[in-house]
């Protein structure tokens, strides 16, 4: 009878549609667990195809290629250890999200997911059918049953695998951060192993995909609940976990327990890992972005700087008579400390030129908002005409509450292929710069120290369209702001129910007002990472013409 079973979790970053590099990467997974004599290598949820598809897992010929990368894999690996690979599978006509099993030449194994979620970001009931609970495969003579993702956030899988005779649990996912994620996710498995008697392995993938980042923090619990092996947050890595029988059953050796990073460190590593992978995988190495002096631009060149290296950034200051003397000196200030170039290209003759050959319709009639957005939609198509020269990606750098109100002005400071802080509130915007100053970490390409210049910090915030603007102007404090927003948008609560809180019922009716008629706004935003459950894309969706206010 076998008395040790060695397991190599490989916690790695998949490409949306690659199938040809991703088993590549699979086969050097499986190569180094051989070299290390392990029993069986496992890989994630769906990862010879990348993770999440969407509707291209749907075109017949992207599953052929899919299912014919399995059967490669399977002869390639066929000298050594196990692989255990998520993929689609196609059974009867119906689209499965499957994990391989793959030994000796062939496929001994195929699990196919039971539950589908379909909230937040998941629409997997679209695209894959559910799949009746099956039994645990057998490698190396070890009983091992796999719920698949979501099947691990019920009991009656695991359950069910622990009553037909699986030994150990092993739980490959792709479960995307958002804030609070590596406890919730904990706090589930452990219901798992408590409920089972059973040692289980949860394995997470990482990298960034559109709006979502997977960030890893893979473990390994024994019974009890006791944690033997903490993956790191964010990191590719490979851990080999060695399990052992004993009168009580299999437990695993303590190994790696790498710290869970606090939610403001987290949040900034995503934006920095959502950004670098966003690039890569859509085929951009250099970025450019507006630099107006704000902490708003300030935050993203950093999280560019430290994505991409300051020699990939270029920042370009766009001043107009509005402009003050200290924008300048921040923006140039910023720049400097992050090492990154800047331009400078005025745009008050363009403005100028703009309002003459308009000046014969506008005639009669007030100067207002229509001469500020002028303003910001001249810069954007300067900076998207940069982008376009040299082919770099047009960051875009809106807050979630400048977002979630339409403080923002569509064709002109939106302009762009990216945002990095789309779902990170104005209050902490504040905190993640104060932050980054104070912080550094191997991780991040930009130099340490204070790169967002105190005054960027503390002056009040402005879009500086007219003269002595600042957004107190048009919007309650933030820290008010947001928190009605917080209300409105991630907890879904009345207007009454906000307004009992403390809050000036006509302020928080206003928000609510600008929160639906801004829909149109985000719509056509570029996308951005998501940090919360409530991120303005798939988390959040909203129609864009509806007459729905709340009356309470």
């Amino acid at each position: 009878m076998t008395d040790t079973f060695r397991l190599m979790l490989a916690q790695a970053d998949p490409t949306v549609g690659d199938i040809a590099g991703n088993a590549a990467k699979a086969r050097e997974y499986w190569a180094k667990g051989r070299a290390a004599g392990v029993d069986m290598v496992a890989l994630t949820e769906m990862f010879v195809t990348g993770y999440q598809t969407q509707d291209l897992i749907l075109k017949p010929a992207f599953q052929r290629a899919a299912l014919d990368a399995v059967e490669a894999l399977a002869r390639d690996c066929a000298d050594g250890p196990a692989l255990g690979i998520g993929g689609p599978a196609v059974r009867d006509g119906r689209l499965f999200n499957a994990w391989w099993v793959l030994q000796g030449g062939r496929a001994t194994a195929m699990v196919l997911k039971h539950h589908l979620p379909n909230d937040a970001v998941f629409d997997e009931k679209r695209v894959f059918a559910s799949a009746d609970v099956a039994g645990p495969y057998v490698v190396n003579g070890v009983r091992i049953g796999t719920p698949i993702c979501e099947d691990a956030w019920h009991p009656d899988v695991a359950e069910t695998l622990q009553e037909t005779g699986a030994e150990i649990l092993l739980v490959p996912n792709g479960s995307p951060y958002h804030r609070g994620k590596p406890n919730l996710r904990l706090n589930l498995m452990v219901q798992r192993v408590v409920e089972t008697g059973l040692p289980l392995c949860y394995l997470n993938m990482v990298g960034g995909q559109d709006d979502q980042v997977f960030d890893g923090s893979s473990m390994v619990l024994n019974p009890g609940g006791h944690l033997a092996v903490q993956m790191p947050q964010f990191d590719e890595a490979t851990e080999i976990v060695t399990f052992r029988r004993g009168p009580e059953g299999w437990r695993a050796d303590e190994g790696t327990k790498a710290p869970i990073p606090p939610i403001g460190e987290a949040d900034y590593r995503a934006c920095v890992v959502g950004l670098g992978d966003y690039m890569r995988k859509t085929g951009f190495s250099k970025a450019l972005l507006g630099l107006s002096g704000g902490i708003d631009s300030a935050i993203v060149a950093a999280i560019a700087c430290d994505a991409l290296g300051p020699e990939n950034v270029r920042c370009v200051m766009l001043p107009s008579e509005f402009t003050s003397a200290h924008s300048l000196e921040d923006a140039t200030a910023a720049a400097r400390a992050l090492g990154c170039r800047l331009d400078t290209v005025p745009i008050s003759g363009t403005q100028a030129a703009v309002g003459q050959a308009l000046a014969p319709l506008f005639e009669g009639t007030e100067p207002g908002i229509t001469e500020e957005n002028i303003q910001s939609r001249l810069r954007g198509l300067l900076l998207m005409a940069l982008s376009n020269k040299f082919g770099e990606m047009l960051l875009t750098t809106g807050n979630k509450s400048e977002m979630a109100v339409g403080y923002c002005t569509i064709y002109g400071d939106m302009n762009g292929g990216y945002n990095p802080v789309k779902d990170m509130y104005k209050t902490r915007m504040f905190l993640t710069a104060k932050w980054r100053n104070e912080n550094h970490r191997p991780w991040m390409e930009g130099p340490a120290g204070e790169v967002i210049p105190e005054r960027i910090i503390t002056k009040p915030p402005s879009a500086e369209l007219r003269a002595n603007q600042t957004d107190q102007d048009s919007l309650p404090p933030y820290e008010v702001l947001d928190a009605i927003l917080e209300g409105l948008v991630e907890k879904d609560l009345s207007v009454a129910e906000i307004v009992a809180q403390g809050f000036d019922a006509a302020t928080v009716k206003r928000v609510e007002h600008l929160l639906y008629i801004a829909e149109y706004k985000r719509f056509q935003s570029a996308p951005g990472v998501r940090l919360t459950q409530k991120a303005f894309w798939l988390d959040r969706r909203y129609p864009i013409a509806s007459r729905w206010r709340d009356g309470t």
